[in-house]
């Protein structure tokens, strides 16, 4: 039996919208961080169905809005890009596919200003680089390779068993059901509260690394303070450097433990700044961002006998107090000071 003309496209009604708001941003429009919440209510014009995805994404689960408008994603996707850009300037590229694993996926392909929709995921899979699965970073990546397991169809053909000796039961099933098109996760409204962001611009293209570095720090100082005045801890880092010709880079990095320690937050985004081997690059402006928030008191420490670290949160402490009663630039790091 044909399908009702408002099921159209339903295997593909998940989007992954990536907004290019550098594009504003350069036209003397507002940030990132200012255009994402107007970006996600106009979604939330077709769907209630909406999470937001930082710095500069969101996803949106269109299946409602399919029956509702009898519009294919494609078409729907469509009128979401022209909206984009006649309100706020800026252009999309968006992802369709069944499930947010393969949007996503979709979208990082998909050319600013199209729609790459998923119609089937074996093939689209078949080819894909395993680092282009979830989850997956470089050292997975590095290992499987070594087994010649280097594309999304080869994980997928590989026994369990295999993926399992080699990743661990856990990561060897997770892998193995990513490779295969499976995804479990769901896309959850209001989900822009489980990060916070800040960033900065440079007022001339800036070649020097110290400046990119204090620039770093004052973020990690920012974002360490504005979670432990809300008694909340990050698990992950996201830094993104936009640079001269308006495209960008980011990098996430997982922490050991999740924390609001400034001291912490700038060891790894600093770690993440030293991975981009940026040398002589023209950087515009960094972005922080401060994934997987839980409340503080949800999280656990490790304790330290190191008596710096210790009298370092101690004094962190004192600051926030500080801080709290004199305004947030009443103490600073001696390197942010001049």
């Amino acid at each position: 039996m044909a399908p009702e003309p408002g099921e159209r496209g339903m295997s593909g009604a998940i989007l992954s919208v990536r907004f290019r708001t550098e594009q504003a941003h350069e036209g003397g429009g507002p940030a990132a961080e200012a255009l994402l919440p107007h970006l996600l209510g106009l979604l939330g014009a077709f769907t209630p169905l909406v999470q937001a995805d930082p710095p500069d994404a969101a996803l949106a689960d269109l299946r409602g809005a399919v029956r509702y408008f009898g519009r294919g994603p494609a078409e729907l996707a469509a009128v979401i890009r022209v909206r984009a850009l006649a309100l706020y300037g800026v252009d999309c590229a968006i992802g369709a596919g069944p499930n947010p694993l393969l949007a996503r996926m979709a979208a990082r392909r998909a050319r600013p200003g199209t729609t790459l929709v998923v119609d089937d995921p074996e093939e689209f899979l078949r080819d894909q680089p395993v680092g282009a699965l979830d989850g997956v970073g470089r050292s997975t990546a590095r290992t499987l390779g070594a087994y010649g397991l280097d594309t999304a169809g080869r994980v997928a053909d590989t026994p369990l068993a295999v993926l399992q000796r080699i990743l661990g039961a856990r990561a060897g099933r997770d892998l193995w059901e990513r490779a295969r098109g499976v995804d479990r996760t769901q896309v959850v409204p209001d989900a822009a509260a489980r990060s916070v962001a800040a960033e900065r611009s440079f007022p001339r293209d800036e070649l020097d690394r110290d400046r990119q570095r204090r620039a770093l720090l004052s973020l990690a100082q920012e974002l360490g303070a504005r979670m432990r005045s809300e008694a909340q801890v990050c698990r992950a880092l996201t830094l993104t450097v936009r640079y001269a010709d308006r495209s960008a880079t980011t990098r996430t990095r997982t922490l050991r433990e999740p924390t609001a320690h400034s001291a912490a937050l700038t060891t790894a985004v600093y770690a993440l700044h030293d991975g981009l081997a940026l040398q002589r690059a023209r950087v515009r402006g960094v972005t922080l961002r401060a994934e997987g928030l839980l409340p503080a008191e949800q999280a656990a420490h490790q304790l330290s006998f190191d008596p710096a670290d210790e009298k370092a949160r101690k004094l962190e402490e004192v600051a926030d107090r500080a801080r709290a009663r004199f305004g947030p630039d009443v103490i600073k790091p001696g390197s942010l000071a001049a």
